[in-house]
């Protein structure tokens, strides 16, 4: 079915020529039902494949796509609409992703990107309205042609997103005065390159996700296909796959707890070594090897006031007191 999906792209593009179409163009409309006849008889054993529950087929979003297609050439009003009709024939060449597994994994992450992308154009949108007022304020006067007015600056922040003319503006811009090379650098840092990294970043988890989402989606199909087998084959293959998928999702847990782990061991082993280092310079306190600092003296000295119990005068000892002031009266 690619082959004739092939084929078909190239009689579309083939009745573009005028000469082609003029000499052949009889052939080529022939071919064209031809390949409409191959696309339904292809459309209905599929559907067939799916009786006696023929609606499990629309669960599909392919399929729904390819229904559309093929049906929509037998339409009233449409089959006499030459654009129309051309559209749809042009729709049919999109039929081939089905058949590439790779191509069907990039459409998909396209499809999964477009809110990412949609925020990351709302971002440089501002960005270079920003960049286009500031350029108009610069050089509404010196470059009229690119900064006349703010929607030509946009357009013309917009053109320097691909670095085109760079070197051109810059030099433009160092007539009026050297500091627009900061604008212009600045720009350049901010929305070409981050911009375009980011892009990157949203497109290659898009392709992740995408790419899980296939293996998933052909693992349910490979479930549904052992369940209506009957040979334990089948079964033991799904039963061992999903055991694997099983383990690989516990050894990503236990390296995410081993991580975890290894960041609280690392901050214990941390605060032991302070604790360590505290008791160090106690002891060398203690031994008199050298001064304590200024907090440790403090903290032990009320430490061990707050250990040490009052202390209570003896009877003896006031009197002994008592007969010695005595003495130094009379002296």
């Amino acid at each position: 079915m690619l082959g004739v999906i092939t084929l078909n792209a190239i009689v579309l593009g083939a009745e573009t020529y005028d000469g082609v179409e003029r000499r052949y163009g009889d052939v080529l409309h022939a071919l064209n039902g031809v390949f409409l006849a191959a696309f339904v008889v292809e459309l209905a054993i599929r559907m067939l494949a799916y009786w006696p529950r023929p609606v499990e087929f629309f669960r599909s979003g392919w399929n729904v796509f390819d229904f559309v297609v093929i049906a929509g050439s037998f339409v009233p009003g449409v089959r006499e609409n030459a654009t129309l009709l051309r559209l749809l024939r042009l729709a049919r060449i999109v039929r081939a992703v089905r058949f590439l597994p790779d191509l069907r994994v990039i459409f998909a992450a396209v499809i999964r990107s477009v809110p990412g992308v949609s925020s990351l154009a709302v971002m440089t949108l501002l960005l270079v309205y920003l960049y286009g007022m500031v350029g108009w304020l610069i050089f509404h006067d010196h470059d009229p042609a690119n900064f006349g007015n703010v929607g030509q600056a946009m357009v013309t922040m917009f053109v320097l997103l691909t670095l085109e003319n760079l070197p051109a503006y810059i030099e433009k811009g160092q007539e009026l005065s050297n500091w627009t090379l900061l604008f212009y650098l600045s720009y350049v840092l901010v929305a070409s390159f981050l911009i375009f990294n980011l892009f990157i970043g949203i497109v290659i988890n898009s392709m992740e996700e995408a790419r899980a989402q296939e293996q998933r989606n052909e693992r349910e199909a490979a479930r549904a296909a052992a369940a209506k087998s009957h040979d334990p084959e089948d079964d033991f293959v799904v039963t061992m796959e999903d055991r694997i998928d099983d383990l690989r999702e516990a050894l990503d847990a236990l390296e995410d707890e081993l991580r975890i782990r290894a960041r609280r061991l690392a901050g214990g082993l941390q605060r032991a070594d302070d604790g360590d280092r505290r008791q160090d310079e106690a002891a060398d306190v203690a031994d008199g090897r050298h001064p304590p600092a200024v907090g440790l003296v403090e903290g032990d000295a009320r430490k061990h006031a707050a250990d040490q119990p009052a202390h209570v005068p003896a009877d003896g000892d006031v009197a002994d007191r008592e007969r010695q002031d005595q003495v130094d009266d009379d002296q």
